[in-house]
């Protein structure tokens, strides 16, 4: 059997320290995914504060026509969730979740501000909006704006909205969207949300145990 050669020796380490990187890379790769995608896609249910890229400022209409940001709701929870008025299904049965949820809470209930932030702002005026929220809660407050307004806010939820075509609607469309309900801290930053299969009982223990 011949030795081998230097030549043959450097290939060889050559390969051996390539084959090592590539597992250096591989580990580092599963240590660093879970931790990008817990703070872009936290789990439903987490209550850690500001790992999650969700939420931002907004300046907004409100559905009495006073103009509003994020800012005026510091020292409170908000409880938001994304819409529309003409929505027929996901928004009105999340949004009387979330009323019984904050009936259920008592007291504890007055530390949080529901609100709905309209994707829609071609239809939802401040006047739709007043005559819609009054219908599921008495401190359901309506946002709309401009479509910039709206949009921006919709960038800063990471929420997902498309217009599709509708001819049964008397708009002629109709909009595809998220609707997870977020519950974002007194100040302002993302303490969980709720996905739009979230049972009274679910969200209302879920609160109770967040808002103290």
């Amino acid at each position: 059997m011949t030795a081998l050669s230097a030549a043959s020796l450097r290939r060889i380490r050559l390969a051996l320290l390539v084959l090592v990187g590539f597992a250096l890379g591989g580990l580092a790769a599963v240590a660093l995914v879970p931790q990008l995608r817990a703070r872009l896609l936290p789990a439903s249910g987490t209550g850690a504060v500001g790992q999650a890229l969700i939420g931002g400022p907004f300046t907004l209409t409100d559905h009495t026509g006073r103009r509003v940001s994020d800012a005026d709701f510091r020292g409170k929870f908000m409880l938001v969730l994304f819409g529309f008025t003409y929505c027929p299904d996901v928004c009105p049965s999340s949004l009387q979740v979330m009323a019984a949820a904050l009936d259920r809470l008592g007291p504890k209930a007055e530390r949080i501000v529901p609100i709905l932030i309209t994707v829609d702002p071609e239809r939802d005026t401040p006047r739709q909006l007043a005559a819609y929220v009054a219908s599921f809660h008495p401190r359901l407050i309506g946002l709309t704006g401009s479509p910039a307004e709206v949009e921006a806010a919709q960038k800063a939820y990471r929420v997902y909205v498309r217009k599709v075509p509708d001819p049964k609607s008397t708009a002629g469309y109709n909009l595809d969207h998220s609707a997870f309900v977020y519950l974002m801290g007194p100040d302002g930053t993302y303490r969980t949300h709720f996905g739009p299969a979230t049972s009274l009982d679910a969200m209302a223990d879920r609160l109770a145990r967040i808002v103290q």
